[in-house]
This record gives C-alpha cells, structure tokens and sequence, in this order.
C-alpha cells in the first residue's frame, strides 16, 4: 500500500480484460503497485508535455533540441562568469603583483653591503677587480 495514499478509497475502472492483464505485468515489472504505476505514467506524459495519441519521432527530436539548447545557454552563461571572473579578478590582481615584483626588483646592482677595504681598492684602481690576493696588497698600501 503507498503511504501517500492510504486513507483515500478505491475506485473501479472499466478496461478489457486484456489490458488489465498487461498493465499487472508492467507494475510488476516496475515493482510499484497499481495506483503508483498510472500515477507515474501521468506523471511523465505530462512533465514531458508527450501524448500517447502521437509518434515519439518528431517529440524526441524536440525534445533532444530542447536539452541541447538548454546545455548550450549554460554553457554560455559559464563562459561568461569565466569571463568576468578573468576581467574583473585574475587580470587587475596579476597586474597588482606583477607592479609590486617590478618595485621589488634593485634598479642598480651595486650590492647593499660592501667591505671599506674593497671601496677604497676600486677607488685607488679603476677597473682591477678586488680579490683575496689584491685585498692583502691593499692593505700593504694603505699602512705605507
């Protein structure tokens, strides 16, 4: 018995003897009861908007149309978020962080720390590299 359903009383119909049959054999093949089975059946003719009086050849192709367009306008409706999504937050913020790493970036490369004794080598010799062995002959010429 549906719950839905258990306190309202039966009610007969006229069908043939025949039809009766083959409609037990599809509620059994649809393991619902009687009551359930037509209401389903209805159910679906009349969410799909299909008659039983007509083909299912051209209403398929329709409704096939109908989830294709309706697939399409999501799809287009998700392109579009993606867009403004793009436009409105991924572009603005790269370019934010792309500003600040251009900012962050030394524009001469002169080192932020730098020995007295390696100054005072370039200074006295233009264009000579300061290494380990010129550092000692600086500071010999310095105490001379």
């Amino acid at each position: 018995m549906d719950k839905e359903f258990k306190k309202e009383r039966f009610e007969k119909l006229g069908i043939k003897a025949a039809v009766a049959d083959r409609f037990r054999k599809f509620c059994k093949k649809m393991s619902k009861s009687q009551s359930m089975t037509l209401l389903m059946m209805l159910d679906f003719f009349e969410e799909n908007g299909i008659s039983p009086q007509e083909s299912m050849g051209p209403n398929m192709e329709t409704l096939e149309k109908r989830i294709s367009l309706l697939i399409k306008k999501r799809m287009n409706g998700m392109i579009a978020i993606m867009k403004d999504i793009e436009k409105n937050q991924t572009k603005p913020t790269v370019a934010m962080l792309q500003s600040l790493f251009e900012q962050a970036e030394p524009k001469d490369e002169k080192p932020l720390m730098v020995e007295k004794k390696r100054l005072v080598f370039e200074k006295e010799n233009p264009g000579k590299k300061f290494s380990d062995n010129s550092r000692v002959s600086a500071v010999e010429k310095s105490k001379s």
